[in-house]
């Protein structure tokens, strides 16, 4: 593989939601970034976010004007995979979740760059060994997992496949640590990684309690902000359990894991709004009604909030 002192060019597959963001990560920490998009259309939308991004970060004193424009000039739009591999170093990819079209798009992409290039797909849940299948050199693809929004959230995944080597994982991490990320290494895929299992337990048994009738969403959400929402900041459930005496957890889930929600298929309760074409914020109705303001305002909260932690970590104020 190619030294990680040796990577200068990041080949940025994609820039819609998770796109733009990890060519804003890359580009803020002096790499230049090949931003693909399928059109013209695609790279004018991704650069309207990325201004609008900067423009957020500048005003919570995370970027310079003159950094901005460094930033800036790091960014070159393309709009074909092979312009997108021009000089790379480094493959960073995120176009849709769809097996097919990633195993499609890698096999091109080892037709512009040698097997000493690492291929990083930015996928949620997908094994890495099914899109490394398609490759002649599997040893070379692992999973780099960022989360959403990508320049506020610290933490990324790395996830090897049965034949990613030890070299890809190891100038991995170095490269996410690089970019301000807080990269953590799994041993070994599973479907939805970590992140992904523990946020769909938690999710499988919040709607358990709505469905059961002991809470209203606007409860079961209240209770998580208010409490383990605040803890897990600080310490995660594992260090929660150790924390608080193993005895006590282990007694409680004696009694309490027979009555949890144990359901192997998605939740009826989101498919009945599925199916009723209410999907959420973004159709305004879910499993609750939102107005434009009351989406701005929440994300407008989220935004404070996690930048808040992001200035504590910047000042070494690290968990």
């Amino acid at each position: 593989m190619k030294k990680f002192e040796d990577i200068k060019t990041i080949c940025n597959l994609g820039c819609g939601t998770m796109g733009f963001g990890t060519a804003i990560a890359f580009a803020k920490s002096g790499y230049e970034v090949n931003m693909f998009g399928r059109k013209d259309a695609s790279i004018e939308r991704a650069m309207k976010n990325i201004h609008f991004t900067l423009d957020v970060m500048k005003a919570n004193d995370l970027l310079t004007e003159e950094e901005e424009k460094g930033l800036l000039s790091r960014i070159h739009g393309v709009t074909t995979l092979k312009d997108a591999a021009a000089n790379a170093d480094f493959v960073i990819e995120s176009v849709a979740e769809d097996l097919d079209i990633k195993k499609a798009v890698y096999k091109e992409m080892e037709s512009y760059l040698g097997p000493d290039v690492i291929f990083a797909t930015d996928s949620s849940g997908l094994s890495p060994t099914e899109v490394a299948s398609a490759l002649d050199h599997p040893e070379r693809f692992v999973v780099a997992h960022f989360w959403n929004p990508p320049h506020l959230i610290p933490l990324v995944e790395i996830v090897p496949g049965a034949k990613t080597n030890q070299e890809t994982v190891d100038i991995t991490w170095k490269l996410m640590e690089k970019i301000g990320k807080k990269p953590v290494a799994l041993l070994k895929e599973a479907p939805g990684f970590v992140g992904n299992r523990l946020q769909f337990a938690l999710l499988r048994e919040a709607l358990h309690c709505v469905k059961e009738g002991i809470a209203t969403a606007e409860a079961v959400d209240t209770i998580c902000k208010y409490s383990i929402g605040r803890r897990l900041g600080v310490t995660g459930p594992i260090e929660t359990a150790d924390f608080g005496g193993l005895d006590i957890f282990y007694n409680i889930s004696a009694y309490l894991n027979a009555d949890l929600a144990d359901d192997k298929e998605a939740s009826d309760v989101m498919k009945k709004c599925v199916d009723e074409g209410n999907l959420g914020a973004k159709t305004g109705t879910g499993l609750y009604n939102w107005t434009p303001e009351d989406i701005d305002r929440i994300k407008r909260t989220r935004e404070e909030v996690l930048i808040e932690w992001l200035k504590k970590d910047a000042s070494g104020q690290k968990f």
